[in-house]
């Protein structure tokens, strides 16, 4: 910060002459003493009055109150002449070589950095030289500043005033603050409390409130003990949970599973079916409670990207988390593990940038209205795959949810008969990801023939090496990108089959078949 005068740079103003010298009175031998000549101040020091004639005329009109009346009148021994600057002028600039407050040095203030310095600069005037005697009707000759009175100093003064000013000011505050705390308050307060503000429907806080009392935070226990926690919601009034299959899988043979309501209420439940393809299970409460309130379920069908998503679950074991995002894709092909290493579920997902992580499996994800759209099941990590993995990795940003209209078909077949039930083309294919497509392999599992007899597949002609890209309209890259695609219709539905043979492309049309169970 800058202190230098206005209009003045340092090294490039040249010196103005020094002003003339004050009259310079002799001494006579008898007179009274004269007034001191007035401190030479600022410029703006009022200039003295002409002395009026006397009435009768009389001249030279006396100087002092004295009984002599010779002449000329004696004056008392004057003092020296005070110096004179060689420039004392109005705004004499800050001497050459000295530092403003807060002047730094490669951005640190330095110790002994002068506030508001700046000194006046110049020698002293005289005279004509001797001793001469006033000469009466010459023109006053304002005397001049002391050397040393620059506009440092006035700077200096006006910096103390204006702290003066500034603690005056602040004592004033002050006092008013205390006088108006002594009458009252000046602070606002809402007409209603936190618990009674009205939130909208389609805020966040909104979707959140009415959501979270049917969202459950589930434990799963196996027979020996181990186990985790995840995630689930009220699937109808009937009791019915959905959740994901890799949240309850080791409570299945013998195991224990609990289901606990953000109001603290706490049950036990059931495994009624789990469906280990589409990580997709459903638990019933034990002793189910009358009020229960479904969630109700939307269209992932007509979900776009971009579309706000609130996703609701226990992250790590951090109960009724609620966290925000978007939809940052759709159909996104995803093979996960359960964690055992042993089995792998393939699904068509919706990707989200909604936080979500391990705990937060089997919970909602939610439109901007509350409705669910899908099943959160796996996130992309740099360490784990899965939400199911034995490392805990944490968020990236890359969460996939199952779409609803898949989860809702396959939890109602668990409820109706506790079996999972799939759509299939009855051919074996790779899961090797970089074969351009889904390609038909040469054997099946367990030495069966890689293209079953009768099935869907084989009334269409497909042969072991054939190369499915596309289903219906969807682009194929991979034997998992197959699976997952099929895996959201439904047995019986049409689809229409791409494929390539020794280079040559081929579509053939075909009736989805079925599969009960995972085995």
């Amino acid at each position: 910060m800058s202190t230098e005068n206005e209009g003045i740079n340092e090294g490039t103003t040249p010196v103005p002459p020094a002003p003339s010298a004050p009259p310079v009175p002799v001494e006579t031998p008898s007179a009274a003493p004269q007034p001191p000549v007035p401190d030479a101040g600022a410029p703006t020091t009022p200039l003295p009055q002409t002395p009026a004639a006397p009435a009768d005329g009389a001249w030279p009109p006396p100087t002092a109150p004295a009984a002599a009346t010779e002449w000329p009148p004696p004056t008392a021994p004057q003092a020296a002449p005070p110096a004179v600057p060689a420039y004392a002028t109005a705004g004499a600039y800050a001497e050459p070589g000295t530092h403003a407050y807060g002047a730094t040095d490669g951005g640190v203030p330095q110790a002994g950095a002068a506030f508001g310095s700046g000194s006046g600069s110049g020698g002293s005037g005289s005279g004509s030289g001797g001793v001469q005697p006033p000469v009466w009707g010459a023109s006053y000759q304002q005397p001049a500043p002391k050397a040393g009175k620059g506009r440092g100093g006035l700077v200096a003064a006006l910096l103390i005033a204006a702290l003066v000013a500034g603690g005056l000011g602040g004592g004033i505050g002050y006092t008013l603050a205390k006088n108006d705390d002594s009458s009252g308050s000046t602070t606002v307060s809402s007409s209603t409390s936190g618990g009674a503000v009205k939130r909208e429907p389609g805020t966040v806080a909104g979707v959140a409130a009415k959501a979270l009392p049917s969202t459950v935070t589930i434990e799963a226990e196996s027979s020996n003990g181990e186990g985790g926690t995840g995630t689930g919601f009220v699937f109808d009034t009937q009791g019915h949970i959905v959740t994901n299959n890799h949240v309850v899988a080791d409570a299945v043979d013998g195991g224990k599973v609990t289901a606990t309501f953000p109001d603290g209420k706490k049950y036990n439940a059931e495994v009624v079916g789990h469906a280990q393809g589409y990580d997709v299970a459903v638990i019933k409460l034990k002793n189910a409670p009358s009020n229960l309130k479904p969630l109700t379920l939307g269209n992932s069908d007509e979900v776009a990207v971009g579309d706000s998503t609130i996703a609701i679950g226990a992250p790590f074991g951090l109960s009724n988390t609620v966290t925000t995002g978007i939809i940052s894709a759709k159909n996104r092909p995803v093979a996960s593990s359960d964690g055992s290493g042993s089995s792998s579920s393939y699904m068509s997902a919706l990707q989200t940038d909604a936080s979500i992580n391990p705990g937060n499996s089997g919970g909602p994800l939610l439109d901007a209205q509350g409705n669910v759209i899908g099943i959160n099941s796996a996130i992309q990590s740099t360490g784990s795959g899965g939400l199911g993995g034995a490392a805990q990795s944490g968020s990236i940003g890359l969460g996939f949810a199952i779409p609803i209209n898949q989860a809702k078909y396959v939890a109602q077949q668990l409820i109706k008969t506790g079996e999972p039930v799939y759509a299939k083309i009855g051919a074996s294919v790779s899961l090797d990801e970089s074969t351009g497509g889904a390609k038909i392999t040469d054997q099946g599992a367990g030495g069966s023939d890689a293209v079953e007899a009768g099935g869907p597949a084989a009334e269409a002609g497909l042969k072991p090496g054939d190369v499915i890209t596309k289903l219906d309209d969807t682009v194929i890259d991979s034997g998992p990108t197959l699976i997952g695609e099929i895996w959201t219709h439904q047995p019986g539905d049409k689809v229409t089959i791409t494929y390539e043979r020794d280079g040559k492309t081929h579509t053939v049309d075909l009736t989805l078949g079925s599969r009960t169970g995972d085995n």
